[in-house]
């Protein structure tokens, strides 16, 4: 199998995967629901992230655009990258690991581009695909789905620490979805084996 093969396999497998999981959780439960899966240190956990990663938010409306329209330059330049290594015989990892980050990329923007077009709202009740009257939202104004929330550690800060004396304590606290880790999976990956990555394949 080619490693062009690979990489098309490997972005369209998470495509496919972070969509269905979307839309099941999207259409199955409301925002705030939570569903146990592993005790309490794992849950699905319905949330919708309206900005940037985590939650963050830049600039309003316009911002959210600006965001979205640079997701696209931005995936459309790492597909020139991986179709640049791909001829180059770039080593298989390094190959894969930037199919991952275009396919966690892609995902998030099809949520923002198109799910406030094709769904109801997820507040009070189950949203709706493809409702009578149009989605909640306009073209490049949706929200990205978050599911997956690893409260591994729940407790609370000693009293008598200097930081936050009392209050909750939270790893991991951000809740995420399956694009997001196939981002993160890829720049780790490169971030530790960028020596055997860039490395010149040997004929």
């Amino acid at each position: 199998m080619s490693n062009r093969t690979k990489a098309l396999l490997l972005i369209f497998s998470i495509l496919i995967v972070d969509q269905i999981a979307k839309i099941i959780v999207k259409t199955n439960m409301v925002i705030g629901d939570e569903i146990p899966v592993l005790g309490n240190w794992f849950r699905i956990h319905f949330l919708e992230n309206n900005g940037m990663a985590f939650g963050m938010e830049w600039g309003g409306k316009t911002g959210k655009v600006a965001l979205t329209i640079f997701r696209m330059v931005a995936i459309a330049g790492l597909a020139w990258y991986l179709d640049s290594i791909i001829k180059k015989n770039a080593n298989t990892g390094l190959i894969l690991s930037v199919s991952a980050i275009i396919a966690g990329a892609a995902g998030n923007l099809i949520d923002s581009a198109f799910y406030g077009m094709i769904f109801s709202e997820s507040w009070h009740t189950t949203a709706v695909l493809f409702p009578e009257g149009g989605g909640y939202s306009t073209f490049l104004h949706g929200r990205v789905v978050d599911m997956l929330y690893f409260p591994i550690i729940d407790t609370h800060w000693p009293d008598w620490s200097p930081f936050r004396p009392g209050q909750s304590f939270i790893f991991f606290r951000p809740v995420f979805n399956l694009a997001d880790t196939s981002i993160t999976t890829g720049v780790l990956a490169i971030l530790v084996f960028q020596k055997k990555f860039l490395e010149e394949k040997k004929s």
